[in-house]
């Protein structure tokens, strides 16, 4: 289409990409596929992909792509946007635009690749942002923004309490914040944090006696969505 000055609206191709992030084996962890066409033939990269048609929409996209590459369901998941990327020299092939989306989500079964992927796992975020070995596209960068994200979101929300047991000690919880900002804590000021904001625990009045260890208080996930004051990474 052209306007009357002549100018063309670009030709610009759409696609989708999905972080999932997990906690397991002590580590946070983020679901890569091996591609199985070029480019980047061979290469670990965030599962996704082009929408399937000019109709398609973008949230029916991410679902498909990782059905089709992992064999997850997105029933499982709670999807949300992480940020949109458009460099203009990202893709090889041409100008692409993705849209990215992240999960954070606990009891997640190993992935069986489809599609266009070789193999699809779970790969520590610490190795891979570590490492000199490039993910394809600019996926290395997502990888950095959805873990950067995925910390951020445990400040402010009651989202490690989804990785712990249905009750749990407040080392348990600790556990899974340490794992998730990669940092150790201090236990007395993180049990004064947590146990301060207003509906996050919600106490079962009995105590743990793992590993025969001094008894410690059991908790539930309490009401509170939002956490104010947030815990902060210190």
């Amino acid at each position: 289409m052209t306007s009357e000055d002549g100018w063309t609206i670009p030709t610009v191709a759409v696609a989708v990409d999905l972080a999932i992030l997990t906690v397991q084996s002590g580590q946070l962890q983020i679901l890569l596929v091996r591609r199985g066409i070029e480019p980047f033939l061979g290469t670990w990269a965030l599962p996704g992909g082009f929408l399937a048609s000019e109709d398609e929409d973008i949230d029916t996209a991410a679902a498909r792509e990782l059905a089709e590459e992992t064999g997850l369901a997105v029933e499982r998941l709670h999807l949300e946007q992480l940020r949109t990327y458009g460099a203009p020299d990202r893709d090889p092939r041409r100008r692409v635009v993705t849209v990215c989306y992240l999960a954070l989500v606990p009891d997640l079964p190993l992935p069986a690749a489809g599609g266009d992927a070789q193999a699809a796992e779970w790969k520590p975020v610490d190795k891979i942002l570590r490492t000199r070995r490039p993910l394809a596209f600019d996926h290395k960068k997502i990888v950095g923004d959805a873990v950067e994200r995925a910390r951020s979101k445990l400040e402010y929300t009651n989202l490690a309490t989804a990785f712990c047991p249905p009750v749990f000690t407040v080392t348990e919880l600790r556990n899974v914040y340490e794992i998730v900002w990669g940092q150790q804590l201090d236990p007395r000021n993180f049990h004064r944090k947590v146990t301060s904001v207003e509906n996050f625990l919600d106490p079962t009045g009995e105590q743990s006696i793992k590993n025969g260890g001094r008894p410690a208080m059991l908790y539930r996930r309490g009401s509170a969505t939002v956490l104010y004051p947030p815990i902060l990474r210190g």
